[in-house]
């Protein structure tokens, strides 16, 4: 019913697991992750507390493979389950029973699995193992790409409803270190006719919002774009000056009205200057209302 990926990154220490299925909100059951520890994910028949004694078993020093066939060993429905387990250090292993419906199977690659049972065939899990060795950018981007290659490749036989993916990093959610979360991304979309697409659109509104990892040359002096952000936040109704130029207080208070209004609170710069992101999607912003307001 479902294929996925679990992988880390090393270098950053980022965990994670992509997940698409024709079953009603996947990402509650499949994903399993904690942060230093390792990435789960369990499916088919899917038995949901394999999750989280798989990862208390890799945090008490278990190797992924022996965690497995240890939970495994006394389970009556063993060869109707399935389970794609990556740790911190990269050891990965998958286990795709017997009795799982067809197609079914795995690929164990450097640091990730690929797993997927109920598939249009092998094609889809080589599709994703190939999308996310070759994919660039961090551990996020390269699961999105393996999953929309598995979709793109045909998925589940049966159709498409839900995708879910989530990526620890220490210290990397929202609030980062002063509030301890680890939850670096954390989307689901439960039921939708087009799930993967829905989940990359929600992705680039988490990126542009909450992820931190803006090009630094990608950057507006505000001196210089002050008539073009008085203009937009006029257009918004947060500013109700003239459209001077001048980088006035005013201004500066009604953009950060404007950031604070559209959660953009963490990408506030202090050095008088506006990420690109921020700016351009402030311009888009007010072009979209003033297109609204004409008609």
């Amino acid at each position: 019913m479902t294929f996925s990926i679990v992988a880390v990154d090393r270098e950053k220490g980022d965990l994670g697991v992509a997940v698409a299925s024709k079953f009603i909100a996947v990402g509650a059951l499949v994903p399993w992750v904690k942060v230093g520890v390792g990435a789960v994910a369990t499916q088919a028949w899917a038995n949901v507390k394999l999750g989280p004694m798989t990862l208390y078993m890799l945090e008490k020093g278990f190797s992924p493979r022996r965690a497995v066939e240890t939970l495994l060993s006394t389970d009556p429905r063993r060869e109707h389950r399935q389970l794609g387990v990556v740790n911190a250090e990269g050891e990965a292993y998958a286990f795709t029973g017997s009795k799982c419906l067809p197609y079914a199977g795995h690929i164990v690659g450097d640091g990730f699995t690929v797993q997927g049972n109920i598939l249009v065939g092998e094609e889809v899990l080589e599709a994703m193992a190939h999308a996310f060795e070759s994919a660039r950018g961090e551990l996020v981007d390269r699961l999105l790409a393996a999953l929309k290659a598995g979709d793109k490749a045909g998925g589940d036989r049966r159709g498409r409803q839900s995708a879910a993916i989530i990526v620890v990093r220490k210290c990397g959610g929202y609030g980062g270190c002063e509030e301890g979360v680890d939850r670096y991304v954390d989307l689901r979309v439960d039921d939708h006719p087009d799930p993967v697409s829905e989940l990359e659109r929600l992705f680039k509104i988490w990126e542009l919002t909450i992820l931190e990892r803006e090009d630094p040359n990608d950057v507006y002096d505000l001196g210089e774009v002050a008539a073009e952000i008085q203009e937009a936040l006029r257009i918004l109704g947060y500013y109700s000056g003239p459209v001077t130029g001048r980088l006035d207080e005013a201004t500066l208070r009604a953009l950060e009205h404007w950031m604070a209004i559209n959660n953009f609170e963490n990408k506030m710069r202090r050095d008088g200057k506006i990420w690109g992101t921020v700016y351009r999607f402030l311009l888009e912003e007010a072009q979209r209302a003033k297109k609204t307001e004409n008609k």
